[in-house]
């Protein structure tokens, strides 16, 4: 993960930030972009900072630079490059330290636990069982990394499966049903029980927010005039409004 920061003098802010707001549409669609914030002085309007969180360089200046989406980009942003002050790339050396909530829940290991228990539980099931009758041997296994990264753990899953696009696409003409959908979040709610994930408010609440959310996607795309979604970034969960309790 690196840190870019590209810091503007510009003439004209109200026009410099509607450009930024039409570019940071096929920003947010690049992959290799985490994600980004432009930031106005309060000082001096006229100056801006863009912060753009990559997943590294190369994937800055070699992925993105040579996609579709840096056209689209720059296009919107090309008036300005005259204004840039500074455009270089940061690593962290000192954060917050807040844990994320994969961290919380206790690592990898503890979602690996989390989706062996689910999963046993779906293959019994009769409602949402005959869903996964041919599912892939690895599957748990794709969902635990998928959840890891989610909940700021490692890219794994961007790196081995191909990220959010590859993810939604599982579930195109599967026919959810609200039933099912609703069957899935239980039984998942019930496991993280069984393996003793954290069970204060906080995380729970983090937590119970993606799975709602994701499977409510889930359900969209699974219908049968649902369009096949293109190249996004990976959703990233925080702690929202409660962060981590400390007794």
């Amino acid at each position: 993960m690196i840190v870019e920061y590209i810091r503007y003098r510009v003439p004209d802010p109200e026009e410099f930030e509607a450009a930024y707001r039409r570019a940071v549409v096929p920003l947010g669609r690049a992959s290799q972009c985490l994600d980004y914030e432009l930031s106005r002085c309060v000082d001096e309007p006229g100056c801006h900072v863009l912060r753009i969180t990559w997943k590294s360089v190369q994937d800055h200046l070699e992925g993105f630079r040579n996609s579709e989406h840096f056209q689209e980009f720059f296009a919107e942003i090309k008036p300005y490059v005259s204004n840039i002050e500074e455009m270089r790339h940061y690593e962290k050396v000192i954060t917050k330290t807040e844990p994320t909530l994969f961290e919380w829940a206790g690592g990898a290991e503890a979602f690996e636990r989390l989706t062996e228990t689910f999963y046993g539980k779906v293959a019994n099931d009769e409602l949402i069982g005959p869903l996964f009758a041919h599912m892939d041997p690895g599957h748990p296994r794709y969902v635990a990394i998928w959840l890891s990264e989610v909940f700021g753990g490692p890219t794994t899953y961007s790196q081995e499966r191909g990220g959010h696009a590859h993810m939604v696409s599982k579930h195109l003409g599967k026919g959810i049903t609200e039933q099912q959908r609703r069957r899935w979040v239980n039984l998942l709610m019930d496991s993280a029980d069984e393996v003793s994930l954290p069970s204060d408010p906080e995380f729970r609440a983090a937590f119970a927010s993606y799975i709602e959310w994701g499977t409510r996607l889930a359900l969209y795309f699974s219908k049968p005039d649902a369009t096949p979604p293109g190249e996004g970034p990976m959703p990233r969960w925080g702690w929202g409004v409660a962060p981590p309790y400390r007794p």
